[in-house]
Formats: structure tokens, sequence, C-alpha cells
């Protein structure tokens, strides 16, 4: 499985796994060469590489970020155990090269890579790079950024801004948002898991808003744990739920405005399809990179951000209202760019690895 082949390591979250999705696809189309997976077995890659096309090793490993002193010393017997399992398969099947996104699921593989000289590449799509990226950085044959910010905290690494890389359903053109006509929509994405904060907060921003604004109606991405309780919920008519939204590239093409958390992947998924949005990062998140990637695309012009707090309802009222009640201050967060990524994270790759491509 592993022999001169491709590993592609990332996840815990869709964050840190879709971008290594979005670079296998990418790989795949231009490379006869086999692509494997390493992840971990409570990550979201445990439930998505299954019943998907790629060969995958999952590994018991787990985060240390915020744990007490009794779980951080677990999570590192957990991290040198998984480790260990990877340099002895990896002494007799050793693979071609190793990509990390970021995410404790990437640790082992990408530090046995390193104990072994086998070339490792790094993706970085926060603002703020995670701790498994700065550790790892001054060692890797490239370090792949998300944003430009990201550099500053890679002293000694040899950093590409290449953007993040999203999954092949955002490499088209998306309808602008011009052409849209009423009824428009407000989609909101608290992520798949839900964010309680978030949710509330729009329950009670969403009756004034809807009232004001009749031209608009209101899909909710509640997350799967929280939808059965909100649904019993009193709400405007037109303010609709769901647990959880498939086809992501098909929703943000029918919003003419997002409210979101602020995920590299979101961010850069928002930038693909050409939509604005209002966002609201999770705060405590490792290394406060929520914030981070929040204000570079506030920075960029491509969205407005409401920090959780108190009162964040009626802060997140008035941005959305000053936003669905002005179409062209909409308009001028709108702005769609192809998204380039994955062909600049490959062409890098190549050209390190070209004494060795075949």
């Amino acid at each position: 499985m592993y022999a001169e082949s491709l590993v592609f390591t990332g996840g815990g979250t869709g964050g840190h796994f879709f971008p290594a999705v979005a670079l296998a696809e990418g790989a795949r189309a231009r490379w006869d060469r086999p692509i494997t997976f390493v992840g971990a077995t409570r990550g979201i890659e445990a439930r998505l590489l299954p019943p998907g096309p790629w060969p995958y090793e999952l590994l018991d490993v787990e985060g240390f970020v915020g744990r007490s002193p009794l779980r951080t010393a677990r999570a590192a017997w957990k991290l040198f155990r998984a480790w260990r399992i990877l340099v002895n398969t990896w002494r007799t099947y050793r693979p071609w090269a190793v990509v990390g996104t970021g995410g404790y699921g990437a640790g082992p593989a990408l530090l046995a890579a390193r104990s072994l000289g086998i070339p490792y590449f790094l993706h970085e799509s926060n603002a703020s790079p995670g701790l498994l990226v700065k550790r790892l950085a001054t060692g890797a044959e490239g370090v792949w950024c998300g944003m430009a910010e990201a550099s500053a905290g890679l002293p000694g690494a040899r950093c590409v801004l290449a953007g993040t890389p999203v999954r092949e359903a955002f490499l088209r053109d998306f309808q602008p948002l011009s052409a849209q006509r009423p009824p428009y929509r407000l989609l909101v994405l608290g992520g798949s898991g839900g964010a309680r904060a978030l949710n509330e907060a729009v329950f009670q921003a969403a009756p004034g808003l809807l009232e004001r604004f009749p031209q608009w109606d209101l899909l909710h991405q509640t997350g799967a744990g929280p939808f059965a309780e909100l649904s019993a919920r009193d709400r405007h008519p037109r303010h609709r739920l769901a647990p959880f939204l498939e086809f992501m590239d098909r929703q943000l093409e029918s919003a003419s405005l997002v409210v979101t958390r602020a995920g590299a992947s979101t961010c850069a998924e928002l930038q693909a399809a050409g939509r604005p949005a209002v966002i609201v990062p999770m705060p405590g998140s490792a290394g406060d990179h929520q914030v981070a990637n929040a204000r570079a695309m506030e920075a960029a012009g491509r969205a407005r951000v409401v920090l959780q707090g108190e009162g964040m309802h009626l802060a997140l009222a008035e941005e959305a209202a000053r936003l669905m009640g002005d179409h062209a201050r909409l308009a001028g967060l709108a702005r769609g760019e192809p998204n380039r990524a994955t062909d600049i994270c490959l062409d890098d790759l190549a050209s390190r690895m070209q004494n060795r491509l075949h």
C-alpha cells in the first residue's frame, strides 16, 4: 500500500482533511502513482475515507491543545505508538513523499517521514500556523501557505504562497451574485458539529431580519446534535433548518450572503464561489487562528467580522442588515477568484521531486 506512494495526511476536522482530498484529486489527475491517506480514528477522515476511493490507514491519536497534563501525557504516548507503527512499516515499504495538511491526525506520518528521511511537504491553510507545522516547517521540502500572513510565523522555512486547495466541485465558474433574483438567501453555516453560540445568536436575530427584508429567506445548518432541539423552537416561517448540508458548492452558489465560522477551507470556498460573508470566528481556536483568518478575509475586502461575545446577536443583526439592505455594498464583497492552489502546490512538489518522478 505504501511502497513508492504519495501519502496524504491531515485531519481531525474538515479544515485539515478537505485540502488533503483536493490535493489528492489533483495528484491523481496528473500522475500514475499510488495515493494513500493516513489519519486518525476519531477525526472526520474516519467517517469520510471508508466510502471513498483512497487506500488509507487510521491510527489511534488525539490532540494536545487545551488538554490536562494527564490527557497530554496520554496523547504523547499514542503519538509515539502511532509513529513507531509507521516507521516499522515504512522502513520496508517506503513512500515516495508525504504531504501533511495539519491537524493532530497528521502528526505520526510527518514525524515518521522526518525520522526516515522521506521528503515531506506541508500545507498551512490558516493565517496563524499550527503547532505541528511550526515544529516541522524547517525540515520540509516546502511549506505551502494558504494566506500570506502565515509565512511570518514560519522563520527559516521555504514558504510558497499557494492559497488553500478546494475540492473538485469548487473548480468551476459560479453564477455571479448580480444574476440572482428574489428570494435572496441568507445561508448560516455553524459547522457539521454545530456551534451553540452562533445558533443562538441567529435564532435571536432572524425574526427581525426576515420581517425587515421580506425578499429574503434563511437556510440554517445547525449541526446534527442541536437540530432536534432547535427544530422544536418557534421561528419565523422563512427560517428553515437542516442538520447538515451536502453539495456545499451548490449551497454557496444559491446564497446571497453567508454567516459562518472562519475555518480556512470555508474561507477558500467562499472566495472560489465569490460569496460575501459575515464571519463569526470561533473563540479559543488553536493559536486563535480563526480570528486571524477572519481578519485576513476582512482586510482583503471579502467579509465583515463579528466577534463572539455578549450581545453578539445585536452585532450580527446589524451587520447582516447593513448588507441585506444595500446590494451595492453586498456586491463589493462578492469577488470570485479561480482557485489555483492545487496546481501551485503540485507544481512545487514536482519541481522539488523531479529526479524521482517516473
